[in-house]
């Protein structure tokens, strides 16, 4: 069974978390919610509490995982671009060849990290500058996929950019069955 970490930073945007770690643990990928701070529920950027299954140190310790998802929101993705443990975590990630994903404003992490530059990807528009000016090519689809790098719009956006994971670890067929009984319209 695949592998995949869903971080989870204060000001973090709750639907992109959520339905990231819904979606992957329907498409029969083993999910651990990982707070960047203590073990205590998260404040979200909507006033929703999040409470993680463990904390970004033990998490650490497993890794590399098949996927590092970064859900976004303005302070959550500053929380995840400030830290030296999410920094260390992806790069086991491109060190072992395994997919990082990131939605909303949390690409602009891959720029304080230095992760993939180069690379093309999306993000919230608010946050396009940031990506331009730090060396990644730019795309105004909802999710794209780079190698082992899958970036995404933002809220509207969740539900492909997960399906895009499960489609990667698990295969389009798997995917694909995912949609119907969640009545999605793609």
């Amino acid at each position: 069974m695949p592998k995949a970490v869903v971080l989870l930073a204060e000001g973090a945007e709750e639907m992109e978390t959520v339905i990231s770690v819904d979606v992957l643990r329907r498409g029969g990928i083993d999910v651990k919610l990982v707070a960047l701070h203590g073990s205590g529920a998260v404040h979200c950027s909507r006033d929703v509490k999040i409470v993680p299954d463990t904390t970004i140190a033990e998490a650490s310790k497993a890794a590399p995982y098949d996927v590092v998802v970064m859900p976004g929101g303005a302070n959550g993705a500053k929380n995840l671009a400030a830290s030296s443990e999410v920094k260390h975590l992806l790069e086991q990630q491109v060190k072992n060849d395994k997919l990082v994903a990131a939605i909303c404003a949390a690409p602009i992490a891959l720029v304080s990290h230095n992760i993939k530059p180069g690379s093309t990807v999306t993000s919230h528009p608010s946050v396009k500058d940031k990506l331009v000016e730090g060396g990644y090519k730019y795309s105004e689809e909802r999710v794209v996929t780079d190698d082992k790098l899958i970036t995404s719009r933002g809220p509207g956006t969740t539900f492909e950019f997960a399906l895009k994971i499960v489609e990667i670890l698990q295969g389009k067929e798997k995917a694909h069955s995912l949609v119907q009984p969640m009545l999605l319209k793609l």
